[in-house]
């Protein structure tokens, strides 16, 4: 057994659990590699690292029947839908609503180096994803006349470069000491026969511990604590990858309220049957959740209700509400808790004295599978044209390209409906959110400028 002063009991647990073998270059290690090494080895939890190997695979339900959600309504005077609204509008003047960002990915899917949230994605003021979040903040708390506090959550991979992006670019107008940027949390990978995986001679692979592993972040980092002592009763969850995202929704937060839901979701209309989307089920204990489209059944994929139309229609656009006190609930004990999933994939490892590619275990937690948990839950329906333009490839689908054609059509529409008149020779046209967060925000007497590219602020 090795040795290293200070560190009996971590490398005691390396050897307990069969682990040793990430002390095979040991003698190869200056004393800060060592360090560092075990530095990592003292913070895995060898016992639950045993307990998410077992899965080999993940568990998914058979019996499950579509979930009930609230549909948007024909007239939108609708008295549900107003009474929504102006118990949100008042929630949020109280002082009681939080923005979660999760901006944990890099942007290499686009051709781009660095955090996603550094892509610009503007139409016409290049203006970065994390720019248009962030203004999107500001906007609602200059218009609800409140401070919002706003959480990021970053990857390992990441997190120096965001919080230089946002203090560079003086939080984007935000209140500095509202803007907390923290980590993710990190997992070991396994290799095939439940070992850890070691990236270089003194350092352990791990991954990030996926969406579902923000709510936990937010108990290990410190940020449940502070909206806590806030006040804070409500946070509002989203995709960094999303710039039409309704951050501060006032009807979705009052349909929140009215519920006393622990989670509300918004769900978009599949588009089509086979479109590869999370969809929103009811399960056979009347919980609701998502199913993965990967491991739903294909007769259910292809399900027609009375109608004919698409049966499993309530798609996932990672858009949600949750109450405070669920969180502290389910991130308070080791007992509740996300279940992890596992998936294999193909790891950079170092093996047998040189770089390679194996085939290992990563393990994630999803953050819906908070909805099963909770006592209370809300689906309410969106419109996909208006909230769903997702910046995740370089061309085709889901790219910049769709995104920016999907804002500039919102915008356009937004424009009509209040009787504004854009001239012909307009190619483009983008709106701030210091202009309007909201069709109905569009000042009386707006005037469009004949030029080709539009932008209003």
């Amino acid at each position: 057994m090795i040795s290293f002063a200070g560190y009996d009991y971590v490398i005691q647990r390396v050897y307990k659990y069969k682990q040793e073998h990430v002390f095979q270059y040991w003698d190869q290690l200056i004393d800060s590699e060592k360090k560092a090494l075990l530095d990592e080895l003292g913070i895995i939890d060898f016992d639950l690292l045993e307990k998410i190997f077992k899965l080999k695979e993940n568990s998914v339900p058979e019996d499950f029947s579509p979930a009930p959600y609230i549909k948007l309504p024909e007239d939108e005077r609708d008295p549900e839908f107003m009474k929504a609204r102006d118990l949100g509008v008042q929630f949020i003047k109280e002082g009681k609503v939080a923005a979660f960002l999760v901006a944990g990915g890099q942007g290499s899917r686009l051709g781009f180096k660095g955090p996603k949230g550094k892509f610009p994605v503007g139409p016409v003021s290049g203006k970065t994803l994390f720019h248009f979040h962030a203004e999107k903040i500001r906007a609602s708390e200059i218009k609800y006349g409140v401070k919002i506090p706003f959480l990021i959550m970053t990857s390992r991979d990441n997190h120096e470069e965001t919080v230089d992006f946002f203090r560079e670019n003086h939080f984007f107008g935000l209140t500095p000491a509202l803007v907390h940027i923290f980590p993710q949390n990190m997992i070991p990978s396994l290799d095939l026969d439940g070992k850890l995986i070691l990236s270089d001679k003194s350092t352990i692979f791990m991954n990030p511990d996926g969406h579902g592993g923000s709510l936990s972040a937010l108990r290990s980092s410190g940020a449940l604590k502070l909206l806590e002592d806030m006040g804070i009763e409500v946070i509002s969850y989203f995709q960094v990858d999303n710039p039409l995202v309704k951050i501060i929704d006032p009807i979705f937060i009052g349909f929140h309220i009215l519920n006393k839901a622990d989670v509300s979701s918004k769900a978009l209309m599949k588009a089509y049957h086979e479109e590869k989307t999370g969809v929103f089920v009811r399960f056979k204990n009347g919980k609701l959740g998502i199913i993965e489209y990967s491991d739903m059944p294909q007769e259910k994929i292809f399900a027609k209700d009375s109608e004919g139309g698409i049966l499993y229609c309530a798609a996932n656009p990672a858009i949600h509400l949750f109450d405070i006190k669920f969180v502290d609930k389910i991130t308070g004990s080791s007992n509740v808790n996300l279940p992890y999933h596992v998936a294999k994939k193909k790891i950079e490892a170092f093996k047998d004295g040189q770089q390679c590619e194996i085939t290992g275990l990563k393990f994630e937690k999803f953050v819906f599978d908070a909805i099963p948990m909770a006592e209370k839950t809300v689906i309410l329906e969106t419109k996909r044209e208006e909230e769903f333009a997702p910046v995740k490839n370089a061309s085709g689908a889901d790219s910049v390209h769709t995104a920016q054609a999907m804002m500039n059509a919102l915008f356009r529409r937004w424009l009509s409906n209040r009787g504004v008149k854009i001239p012909d020779v307009v190619d483009v046209i983008e709106i701030s959110p210091f202009f309007a967060l909201q069709e109905s925000d569009i000042p009386e007497g707006t005037i469009v400028p004949a030029q080709e590219k539009v932008y209003l602020e």
